[in-house]
């Protein structure tokens, strides 16, 4: 499992600082850097990678998913889907990510804008709504060996 906004934390910490944005995913270092090191990772540790990341601009996705191509390794995309009440009320009651649940909920909109379109087209779309963690899991399980 690969957390791609740990990338974004070590971008954060250059000093004296990359330019201001209100996204880290703009940042032109970031997308490749988190090819290269899901990369590396998967070099070294050979099997299957999980990375999580949302990232709503097309082009940006793309420079992402056709990165692991150049190097044969193959992208099976899922969205985790569920309604924006949903989402909400997980991000309100998220103990763990607190203080970014404004930044994440600034992004609940702009996500509806797009489903439907290009990330629909691109992805298998897993439906969160009613179910736990662990049956989303085993979904993306199933449709992975499938």
């Amino acid at each position: 499992m690969f957390d791609a906004e740990k990338v974004d934390e070590t971008l954060m910490d250059i000093t004296p600082g990359l330019p201001g944005t209100d996204n880290f995913q703009h940042w032109p270092p970031w997308r490749p850097s988190v090819v290269e090191t899901a990369r590396r990772v998967l070099d070294y540790t050979g099997g299957t990678l999980v990375m999580s990341m949302t990232v709503l601009d097309e082009q940006y996705w793309h420079e992402i998913t056709t990165g692991p191509a150049h190097h044969a390794v193959a992208v099976r995309h899922f969205v985790l889907h569920a309604d924006q009440d949903t989402l909400r009320g997980r991000i309100g009651g998220d103990a763990v990510l607190g203080p970014r649940s404004p930044f994440r909920l600034k992004y609940l909109e702009p996500h509806a804008e797009v489903a439907g379109t290009w990330l629909d087209g691109e992805a298998v779309i897993v439906d969160t709504t009613h179910i736990a963690p662990a049956q989303s899991a085993l979904r993306i399980a199933e449709a992975v060996k499938s």
